[in-house]
């Protein structure tokens, strides 16, 4: 995931870094994208996703694959959730300098052998072309800008998926856009990988002269150009944009590839925009005619998202039997979602023959966007041999591992970030809240995830239990308690963890997008929570402000059972709620200590409060502790700690637990006091009352009664 084009030592071993493999004149230029940085943290937590860079080869510009070419595996152990390489045999590997054996054992970083690259043919007729068109339809979304310089680092990150055609641009729309096509042509289009593999570059063009000619000037210094001309077939495109008679339309289409050939490139594509709404014998016309005069690929566009699979199926099917040439031709499909179907329909003209699927990265482009590139890939990787009928068993070039690493450089640099329901690569796509689903994925990850993370290359590791668990408020008791026993909680007894449970259902209720493991770690520390506490808040409400009286009303239930409530003033919400606390418990303590940090980021983190109370000279609760070894007699100290979304009730919870145990302690001492009397037959000693756990003065509720 270093970013390519420069020399990069491939040995990962410690070892091999810390000699003369890696001498200090050598000079690095990486360029640290946050995809990059993620890719790189990913990488030192699983090495065995990664593979070893093979030595450059020599072809004009060179640079290394990733993964060298492997032998023809089923491409469902790729996925499979259980016959992942372990992390141990990697490094293994990896430390006894056994490149070979790692890229060998490793699924992820196979790049599947590819068809040699013949324009108008594939030797393979299960071979799916991919071609990417995210630096061109995809930047035509709105705000979607991009530099000249991240289209190069996208269209390397293509490279390194293995896409077989990048549509880099419209050269003639701008000098800039004719700069970033020339660029990549002349880089990423000459970067041969070890393999053979070099990517298509490809550029668009109108069905004119000057626009040919100008996307041939962008793209014709790479190893492999294409030159793609369209014109609108529809007769609503015909009628009212154009102003063309279909007679002329034909003839344009015929002079722009035939004018495409005269330039010297051999590999044009054609494409009848708006084909999906198109009269079908005037597409058989047209298409003919374009194969006729020279194109290799002939692209159907559903511009408009118009159509349903069945119906685009069947386009291809008709089209593929009636156009004079068809055979001699690739035939494309290029799907927008409109209404939601540019995946699926591309596969269905995969189904009925289509051998090359255009499509962006995260499914960005105009209005809806286009067919997403991870949703085909990954289909055809894991359905590609069993669904697609007597079309055979169809698999494409891409090495999947580097989807997530694109997927995210191309939602930073064009600003639009995926939905986190997005297939593939959103947020939440492996990510499971429900407690039903998390308690399977415990159990055996296959329950609900058709495809491991890693296979996309998403390194999930060890975090949220290995299986993409998010604690939220739909989570069971075998989620929490199983990342409880992973954060090193095991040994807590079942009322301990009941508590745990219990404080973790009421916070998440609060707290949006789940807990984290310091949130959980909050809980556990969380006295309130304690199993032996003797009060508990049980409703709180706070009115404060510039204009008036900080003021708190305060519920507590005793250890009796009864609810009870007083209100408070104070000089701020968290006194007025200390005061309120002091009268239903008939305490006198102070305050010695008061602190609260944010567990995590964000506005909804979650606040931990912690303080230390001493209990007043002279109060009800007067107590000291003698040093054991001084003889000094000091004040016993009390400290509380308190979790929760709300800093005001996370201060009570935490003030309550510190008198808990102050009360706790006072009874314990009393009782013992009282059997050492009565031990020493001391008749004429009156042991002390137990203190009064509430004071003089609360209002009691009893059944909804006033008592």
């Amino acid at each position: 995931f270093l970013q390519p084009g420069r020399r990069v030592l491939a040995t990962y071993s410690p070892a091999y870094w810390s000699t003369k493999h890696c001498p200090t004149e050598s000079i690095m230029r990486i360029l640290l994208t946050s995809s990059a940085l993620v890719a790189l943290f990913a990488a030192a937590r699983r090495v065995d996703a990664f593979a070893p860079v093979p030595t450059l080869a020599v072809t004009g510009t060179t640079r290394a694959s990733f993964a060298s070419a492997s032998s023809s595996s089923s491409s469902s152990a790729i996925f499979s959730t259980t016959e992942a390489p372990t992390e141990a045999a990697a490094n293994g590997a990896a430390a006894n300098g056994d490149s070979s054996s790692l890229e060998d054992d490793n699924p992820y970083l196979q790049r599947r052998p590819r068809p040699e690259y013949i324009p108008g043919h594939i030797p393979d007729p299960n071979y799916v072309r991919i071609f990417d068109t995210t630096l061109r339809d995809g930047e035509q979304s709105p705000g979607a800008t991009l530099t000249s310089s991240e289209k190069v680092e996208i269209a390397r990150n293509l490279a390194k998926l293995g896409v077989d055609v990048i549509e880099a641009g419209f050269p003639i729309a701008s000098p800039d856009d004719f700069n970033a096509v020339q660029q990549i042509a002349d880089t990423v289009g000459r970067e041969v990988y070890d393999d053979g593999y070099v990517p298509v570059i490809c550029g668009l063009s109108r069905a004119n002269e000057k626009d040919i000619a100008v996307a041939w000037d962008a793209i014709k210094g790479a190893e492999r150009p294409r030159i793609h001309t369209f014109i609108a077939t529809s007769k609503i495109h015909m009628e009212n944009k154009l102003k063309k008679t279909p007679d002329e339309v034909v003839d344009i289409a015929i002079n722009a590839v035939k004018f495409a050939k005269s330039l010297g490139c051999d590999d044009i594509e054609f494409s009848p925009e708006d084909a999906g709404r198109s009269e079908p014998d005037f597409l058989y016309r047209v298409l003919g005619a374009a194969i006729e005069a020279g194109a290799t690929t002939l692209n159907i566009p559903d511009t408009t998202g118009w159509n349903m699979p069945w119906e685009f199926g069947e386009v291809i099917q008709k089209l593929r039997d009636n156009v004079p040439g068809a055979d001699q031709v690739i035939f494309s499909t290029h799907c927008h979602n409109d209404l939601g179907l540019a995946t699926a329909n591309s596969l269905a003209g995969a189904l009925n023959g289509a051998r090359q699927l255009e499509c962006t990265i995260n499914g960005i482009g105009e209005r809806a966007g286009n067919a997403s590139l991870e949703e085909i890939v990954m289909a055809l990787a894991l359905k590609g041999r069993e669904q697609f009928g007597n079309t055979g068993k169809l698999y494409s070039g891409i090495n999947p591992v580097h989807i997530t690493a694109t997927s995210k450089m191309v939602a930073e640099y064009t600003g639009m970030k995926c939905q986190p329901h997005k297939a593939i690569v959103g947020a939440n796509a492996f990510q499971h809240e429900s407690g039903i689903h998390q308690d399977g994925m415990i159990k055996n990850k296959s329950t609900y995830e058709i495809m491991t993370p890693e296979s996309i290359g998403l390194m999930r590791g060890e975090s949220q239990s290995g299986a993409g668990i998010v604690l939220g408020k739909h989570s069971g008791r075998n989620a929490v308690f199983t990342r409880l026993k992973e954060l090193g909680y095991g040994d807590l007894d079942a009322d301990k963890l009941n508590a745990i449970f219990t404080r973790f259902k009421e916070v998440a209720e609060k707290k949006k997008g789940g807990l984290e493991d310091e949130d959980l770690e909050a809980l556990v520390s969380d006295q309130a929570g304690s199993i032996n506490d003797l009060w508990e808040v049980t409703g709180l409400q706070v009115a404060t402000g510039m204009q008036g009286i900080p003021t708190a009303t305060v519920t507590l239930m005793g250890p009796d059972g009864v609810q009870r409530y007083v209100a408070a003033t104070g000089t701020g919400p968290v006194d007025a709620v200390y005061k309120a606390i002091d009268q239903i418990m008939g305490v006198s303590v102070e305050l010695e200590d008061y602190s609260m940090q944010s567990v995590n980021e964000g506005i909804e983190a979650l606040a931990t409060t912690r303080v230390v109370i001493i209990p007043k000279e002279g109060g009800p609760n007067e107590m000291g502790s003698t040093h054991a070894q001084s003889g000094i007699t000091s004040d016993r100290k009390f400290t509380g700690l308190g979790s929760d979304t709300d800093i005001v009730c996370a201060s009570a919870r935490a003030y309550v637990s510190a008198l808990n145990k102050l009360l706790t302690f006072s009874m314990r001492r009393k009782k013992q006091q009282t059997e050492e009397a009565a031990a020493d037959d001391v008749d004429d000693v009156d042991a002390a009352p137990a203190p009064e756990l509430a004071g003089k003065t609360p209002v009691a509720v009893c059944d909804g009664e006033l008592c």
